[in-house]
């Protein structure tokens, strides 16, 4: 009897340890695209501005920020060259818009797989006092190599207090296995005016 215990208490102890060692652990950390701290590709254009530059990101990674008509790409690749392939670089919002500096890469250890970016869509019919259109925040989950670039998610940040931990979740459950040109972008959480001028 002691002989079948010891056997089924050695056997739970080895399905733990297979357990633990096969446990994700996701984390995050940041990078930046403001203009300081990219290399800027060539001179800003005239009259519209279109501008490119390539940022650092993780792993041997760069981001790809292009800006055309007052509105921006976001791309990721090990080079500017392949950046600019993937299908997030083909990727425009109509109504002009714009990305915060901070990217947040998700990662399961050392190996990032989505990049987490603000976008502010700018709202025709919400004006200010000068007639410009005020601005509605979204989060941008985007997956990285191996396979296609390109969205993966969207989160409405008004609609949902919870946005940045909804985008979290986003990345780890659908990045890594979804199939660009395939697959549509999810929406997460509650739908709002920002989603609703992205996906228009």
């Amino acid at each position: 009897m002691k002989h079948v215990t010891l056997g089924w208490l050695t056997a739970l102890l080895v399905c733990a340890a297979f357990d633990q060692a096969g446990a994700q652990s996701f984390g995050s950390t940041y990078t930046s695209t403001a203009p300081k701290d990219c290399r800027q590709i060539g001179k800003p254009s005239e009259p519209d501005g279109s501008t490119t530059r390539v940022c650092p990101g993780k792993a041997g990674l760069v981001v790809l920020i292009a800006e055309d008509d007052l509105r921006e790409v976001v791309s990721v690749g090990r080079n500017r060259t392949l950046a600019a392939r993937e299908p997030a670089a083909q990727l425009w919002f109509h109504p002009f818009n714009s990305t915060e500096y901070t990217v947040e890469w998700r990662a399961e250890g050392t190996r990032p797989f989505a990049i987490i970016q603000r976008w502010h869509i700018a709202d025709g019919a919400d004006l200010d006092k000068e007639g410009r259109p005020n601005t509605k925040a979204m989060l941008a989950v985007t997956r990285l190599p191996p396979g296609p670039v390109c969205h993966v998610a969207y989160v409405d940040v008004k609609a949902n207090a919870n946005a940045n931990e909804l985008a979290r979740k986003a990345a780890d459950q659908y990045a890594r296995d979804f199939t660009c040109g395939k697959d549509e972008v999810k929406i997460i959480g509650t739908s709002g005016r920002a989603i609703e001028l992205a996906t228009r």
